[in-house]
């Protein structure tokens, strides 16, 4: 098994997907929040680059979802009802 560059960047993506899930559990951002999505979209788009190299579909699929959640979060955020 070899190591690649792009299976750093891989790793970094799921850091950053699970650091904001961890980060949302105990109460350090909330789904509102930008930074919510902004470290889900970098990490899925991270791991979309890892993939373009070593190709799943499975995890491609999932990834695309993540970041095109993310990006919906982020272009038309959540008002809060008055």
């Amino acid at each position: 098994m070899s190591y690649h560059w792009y299976d750093f960047v891989g790793n970094i993506g799921i850091v950053l997907i699970l650091g904001a899930y961890a980060a949302l559990q105990i109460g350090k951002l909330t789904p509102q929040m930008r930074l919510y999505s902004v470290l889900n979209a970098m990490g899925a788009a991270l791991i979309l680059v890892s993939l373009y190299f070593d190709f799943n579909l499975s995890a491609f699929l999932i990834e695309i979802a993540w970041l095109l959640i993310s990006l919906y979060a982020l272009l038309f955020p959540k008002r809060e009802a008055a």
